[in-house]
């Protein structure tokens, strides 16, 4: 986790965690009895550049009065497919554009950063949005900012840590899903796919498994995110995948009855920091 900082230490009773990415943004506040309070989400229907992206963000605060509120802490979320993973034993932070460099495209002035993940060994090297960052740095002074794989991969690594079978996540969002594989409780892959159609999405699921030899007969598909039984993307998946369930946030998270309820599995990176 990357944090920055200024001289203002004033403490309030509000928390904000939101999540930005080019397709849309989420955000929930949480109050003093750790109750999430407001929760929302703008998908902008379309790929935009980073600098769209902080005119929607920038829109946002004035829509929303709940971004207005003095927050005791804010943690932004960067959801893309800017990443990869290093096993801890084999990280140098002096070599970051290297990790990068054989996935992405590097821009010579991309801000490269990288969050922990203690608990399991692993490291994720990252590009934030630069730009977006110092929108927040001026909106809130202090904030904390990490990558949406962090919170994903250790939420569920976490949640697997027991379980002996091999297990696939599919976490979806609007135009692009998060693969994870978890086997013996250990990490297999983690990737991010871009898809425009249905098909595509079933192509990069069952390439994955074929390459990792999973039998469709026996892993267990578990989605995340943004779909419900009535997705394209569920009914396709069910015609080749014996077992398929959707994961469930944690169970210790309040919701004011105030909002409009939500599935277990929705907006489940948002919701795995409280």
């Amino acid at each position: 986790m990357v944090q920055t900082t200024n001289n203002n230490t004033e403490t309030t009773k509000y928390i904000l965690s939101i999540q930005v990415s080019l397709n849309g943004l989420s955000f929930c506040t949480v109050n003093s009895d750790n109750e999430i309070i407001a929760l929302e989400q703008e998908n902008f229907g379309m790929q935009l550049s980073p600098e769209q992206t902080l005119d929607k963000i920038k829109n946002a605060f004035n829509t929303y009065p709940q971004l207005k509120y003095d927050f005791s802490s804010v943690e932004v979320i960067y959801q893309n497919d800017l990443y990869t993973f290093v096993p801890k034993a084999l990280f140098d932070q002096e070599l970051l554009k290297e990790y990068l460099k054989h996935n992405i495209k590097i821009l010579e002035n991309d801000f490269i950063v990288y969050d922990e993940l203690d608990q399991h060994d692993l490291v994720t090297v990252y590009i934030p949005y630069i730009n977006i960052n110092n929108f927040f740095f001026e909106a809130f002074g202090s904030f904390t900012f990490k990558h949406s794989s962090s919170v994903l991969i250790d939420t569920l690594l976490s949640k697997e840590k027991n379980n002996e079978a091999a297990c696939v996540y599919a976490h979806m969002h609007a135009a692009s899903f998060d693969l994870i594989v978890i086997n013996k409780g250990k990490l297999v892959l983690g990737n991010s796919y871009i898809y425009d159609s249905n098909e595509d999405f079933l192509y990069y699921l069952m390439f994955t498994v074929e390459q990792l030899r999973l039998n469709p007969e026996e892993f267990q598909l578990i989605f995340l995110g943004d779909i419900s039984k009535n997705s394209d993307c569920y009914t396709l998946a069910y015609k080749y995948i014996r077992h398929i369930d959707f994961g469930n946030k944690n169970e210790a998270i309040k919701i004011s009855e105030s909002l409009l309820p939500i599935e277990a599995h929705q907006h489940f990176v948002l919701l795995s920091n409280f």
